[in-house]
């Protein structure tokens, strides 16, 4: 690890014995850690905390983790890797669906678990350096984004939006009336390289749209059915 400030890393998991190793584990590469034992004190403390990134097993008291993950993610891109037995299609397609950024099946090599760690925070490191260089501004109708402190306006209003969120209607906004299909937005959002069965794309146009669209006018994003979505200039 460098000398820059350690990552803060939330354990929620419930099996004591794992989560104790994972944690002594983390410690020695030199990340801060904190455990939650169900559910309920994990969602509380990803709510609360400043984390840069989160441990997720499914099969919690209280709360499992996809709810976890379905009530996190309105508010909070905050990396998201799932520990868990269940390793059916089925369940990791909801696990991806639900907000997951990645997914390990237990029981795991504690180094195939500090790899996706770090692969995990790398992406976002790289992201968040590639977003701070750019310094232009771009707009759509009343909509603005000034990409050098990432604040999007409608009018003189402030909206606040997720880091998904803001990266997904500034992709929308650097290719208006270019209709872009849910695979390549899965790429270029999410950095998803292969086809994947989900409906997060549709999931976080709903949110964006909620934050963005007035009551009585236009809404600024189309769907194109069958394909993806578009933001097209008013004839």
């Amino acid at each position: 690890m460098s000398e820059e400030k350690a990552k803060r890393i939330l354990i929620v998991e419930d099996e004591k014995n794992l989560a104790r190793f994972v944690e002594l584990e983390l410690k020695h590469e030199g990340y801060e850690t904190e455990l939650a034992k169900d559910g309920r004190i994990g969602l509380e403390k990803a709510q609360e905390g400043d984390w840069d990134l989160i441990l997720l097993d499914l099969m919690l008291p209280e709360i499992n983790g996809i709810e976890v993950c379905r009530r996190l993610r309105p508010t909070s891109d905050v990396p998201i890797i799932i520990m868990t037995a269940r390793d059916s299609v089925i369940d990791r397609v909801s696990g991806f669906d639900h907000g997951a950024d990645d997914y390990i099946v237990k029981p795991f090599a504690i180094e195939e678990l500090l790899a996706r760690i770090r692969a995990l925070l790398r992406r976002i490191d790289i992201e968040e350096e590639q977003q701070h260089r750019k310094q232009t501004k771009i707009t759509f109708r009343d909509l603005s984004v000034e990409k050098e402190n990432r604040i999007v306006r409608r009018g003189e209003e402030i909206i606040d939006l997720t880091k998904r969120e803001y990266e997904l209607l500034v992709m929308l906004m650097e290719n208006v009336n270019v209709v872009l299909p849910r695979t390549e937005l899965l790429n270029k959002v999410w950095g998803y390289t292969t086809e994947v069965e989900t409906n997060v794309v549709d999931v976080y146009i709903r949110y964006l749209r909620n934050k963005i669209d007035v009551d009585g006018q236009p809404g600024y994003i189309q769907t194109v059915r069958g394909t993806g979505y578009v933001m097209r200039t008013p004839e």
